[in-house]
């Protein structure tokens, strides 16, 4: 019988839930319990991106733990989780259309630098030299050669499986409703059917919902709810190693080892009210719909980017959810007011390529030690006001 107590409850079964188990069961902490609440793991934004593992484009609070997950985690990841991550690190182009685009571009690519990125701009010549099959309309690009990309599903898929083996148990259909305090310390965990869970430490990690249940013990994430939607081409012929995007966030995508395209994207005109279960205001797994006007918009993009897609077939398309914090970067901290819980939300979009970064951060905070890289920029107190 699965005991309902243990060192450390996560809850979220994504990718940055699935990572944290397996380094804190790594590090020698075996009793880990990992709540899901729907029927899979990884159902939530872990299987639905691009599988983006950049660095260029980010908030420079992000970068020093983006660039230390590339420099020292993603490059043995395959091997160390026993599955293909398909991870491919040959670099990501960033591109421009208009001197508007440039200058954003440059921006991104100064404030880059400042903390040590390699990254640089490109030229319309140069741009075409690293990837002949763009558009004549793309007058350059920001160019980081260490960026790149993977596979979402395997990643997250190779996270659960080695946590498993470390004696990780994970619990599916099991949505959190609330959590409690014990003598001042949140330490249960109470789900919708009244099941309880204890833990030492409560990792909250569930996307958008992080919201509503921090706020069971007064704690309030700052974030708001978006969607992504991503698309899947038919397979083609080998065009690009690289992972792209654009400065004005049409959409950004890669060339997969098996040929197909894969691309995430929104419109701006997509509504979330027809995905949420009216009665409780929460995000219904069920309601998970495609857009016809993004998927429309999108290909318009991407074909004005990429001409050699025009006539590429679409053979899937799927959606999901951005959990959006207000200033663009996650909220990684334990929580001052809130003893014995840990914050691991908010990541806009952003999150699968850090993940592993993340994990072993959030196992490092269990543990009370140093993390890897200085992320109190990320703080979940950071809107506080300045006293």
């Amino acid at each position: 019988m699965m005991s309902n107590v243990a060192d450390v409850v996560i809850i979220g079964g994504g990718v940055n839930g699935c990572a944290a188990a397996y380094y804190l069961a790594k590090s020698g902490i075996k009793s880990v319990i990992v709540l899901e609440a729907t029927n899979s793991i990884g159902h939530g934004g872990s299987s639905r991106n691009g599988g983006g593992v950049r660095q260029s484009g980010r908030d420079v609070r992000e970068l020093p733990y983006a660039m230390y997950g590339i420099q020292n985690l993603w490059p043995t990841l395959s091997e160390e989780l026993g599955v293909d991550t398909e991870y491919t690190q040959k670099g990501n182009l960033r591109m421009g259309k208009t001197p508007e685009h440039m200058k954003k571009l440059e921006a991104l690519a100064n404030s880059a630098k400042s903390v040590g990125l390699d990254v640089r701009m490109v030229d319309q010549k140069e741009v075409k030299e690293i990837c002949p099959y763009l558009s004549d309309d793309v007058i350059g690009a920001s160019w980081c050669p260490t960026d790149g990309h993977a596979n979402p599903l395997t990643t997250t898929l190779g996270y659960y499986k080695r946590a498993l083996e470390l004696g990780v148990k994970f619990y599916t259909e099991a949505p959190v409703k609330s959590l409690q305090k014990i003598k001042g310390k949140v330490r249960k965990v109470i789900l919708n059917d009244g099941t309880v869970f204890e833990g030492e430490t409560i990792i909250l990690v569930a996307g958008y919902e992080s919201r509503a249940i921090a706020r069971t013990v007064g704690v309030d994430v700052p974030m708001t709810r978006l969607i992504d939607e991503c698309l899947v081409t038919e397979m083609q012929p080998h065009m690009i190693d690289v992972m792209f995007g654009c400065a004005s966030a049409d959409f950004y995508g890669h060339q997969t080892k098996h040929g197909s395209f894969v691309f995430g994207s929104d419109s701006g005109w997509e509504t979330v009210d027809e995905m949420v279960d009216p009665s409780t205001n929460i995000a219904d797994p069920s309601r998970m719909i495609t857009n016809s006007m993004t998927l429309s918009a999108s290909c318009r993009a991407i074909q004005g980017y990429i001409p050699a897609l025009r006539d590429a077939k679409i053979v899937r398309s799927w959606c999901g959810w951005l959990d959006e914090a207000f200033d663009g970067v996650p909220f990684l901290s334990p929580v001052e007011e809130a003893p014995g819980l840990i914050l691991a939300c908010g990541f806009t979009g952003h999150g699968f390529g850090t993940a592993p970064a993340v994990g072993l951060m959030l196992s490092q905070m269990v543990r009370g030690e140093k993390t890897v890289v200085d992320i109190s920029a990320l703080r979940y107190d950071r809107f506080k006001p300045c006293r």
